[in-house]
């Protein structure tokens, strides 16, 4: 009988460390389906805020915690940032951050932002300035590197800028009221919907581009240390060129999720790298829906998607649990 145990509990044990990773369906959350939301991880739990619903309708201002991905508690139903479609968000100093964005859709009197806000619970804000040093905008890089918050790129103008509102400028804050700008113009070409994330003390920039009036979109990857000098990891990474896309950082690995382009609408494909310049594919038997403009984040030491436009807006939660022991 022992023998028999011991065996089963190899069995097991081979079946744990072989098992391939696949996402999982944790809930369709109560919040209204969205794309463009603010998220967080913030006190062991996801966090959403805002985002998009349609472009002649105000975004909404909701604000919603969850410790697990499937029971949802709406903490705030009127926060007093109005930018919040595409706004840039990120948690640092252990205070969620919310900052940029645009307002008004396609409806008179949009705009864009260039204010800062923060919370520690969620329900009270504090502005932490009205009018930061960079110009107002929507869909730029925001991540934590060196103590500081780095804003990267961007676009002035959502529905009817040019590429002339597009920046490729970088600045740096250490209390989301005083900016430093690190350079005006870093090596990458300006755009916006991109992608920034931190990996082994660099900054990594993430293709994007620009949607109206002039759509291009881009798959090159760069890498910085300092914010000011930047390398080109590769000026066409194997994931094809897109905007709206997501990207984390997982098990030492960026990640890019889904997105859209022109040609093809929609993406549901899966990439992970550890360096920015060689890219392998993510293939698995569940995945969830085609997808942009939803929320990527590393929660629980799984892989979360949150949201997004799949056609149509969505609400679901979706995690992914690498085995301890997962190689490529």
């Amino acid at each position: 009988m022992k023998i028999l145990f011991s065996l089963l509990l190899v069995i097991t044990s081979l079946n744990a460390s072989t098992a391939e990773p696949d996402w999982a369906l944790e809930s369709t959350a109560p919040w209204q389906a969205r794309d463009s939301q603010a998220e967080w991880v913030f006190k062991d739990q996801l966090w959403i805020g805002g985002g998009w619903f349609q472009s002649f309708q105000d975004p909404p201002r909701d604000v919603w915690s969850s410790p697990n991905g499937r029971e949802w508690k709406l903490i705030n139903n009127n926060a007093p940032w109005l930018h919040s479609d595409l706004a840039m968000s990120l948690t640092f100093q252990d205070r969620l951050w919310i900052m940029g964005g645009w307002y008004k859709g396609r409806l008179p009197g949009h705009s864009a932002s260039n204010q800062v806000w923060t919370s520690t619970d969620g329900t009270a804000w504090n502005q932490a300035t009205p009018n930061a040093a960079w110009s107002p905008r929507l869909a730029s890089g925001l991540v934590e590197h060196r103590g500081r918050m780095w804003l990267l790129g961007g676009i002035e103008d959502y529905y009817f800028g040019t590429d002339a509102s597009l920046k490729n400028d970088v600045w740096s804050s250490a209390d989301g009221k005083e900016w430093k700008l690190e350079t005006p113009h870093a090596a990458w070409s300006s755009r916006a919907y991109h992608q920034s994330v931190v990996l082994n003390g660099k900054i990594y920039v993430l293709g994007g581009g620009n949607y109206v009036p002039s759509y291009h979109s881009k798959n090159d990857v760069w890498s910085s240390a300092d914010g000011v000098s930047w390398t080109c990891e590769t000026a066409s990474a194997p994931w094809a060129p897109r905007l709206w896309f997501s990207a984390a950082v997982y098990r030492g690995r960026i990640w890019v999720l889904g997105g859209w382009s022109k040609e093809k609408d929609n993406h549901g494909d899966v990439w992970h790298s550890t360096d920015g310049k060689n890219w392998q594919r993510l293939e698995t038997k569940t995945c969830w829906k085609s997808r942009h403009e939803h929320s990527a984040l590393v929660f629980q030491d799984k892989l979360w998607i949150l949201g997004g436009h799949a056609r149509p807006l969505s609400s679901e939660v979706w995690s992914l649990s690498l085995p301890p022991d997962w190689k490529p």
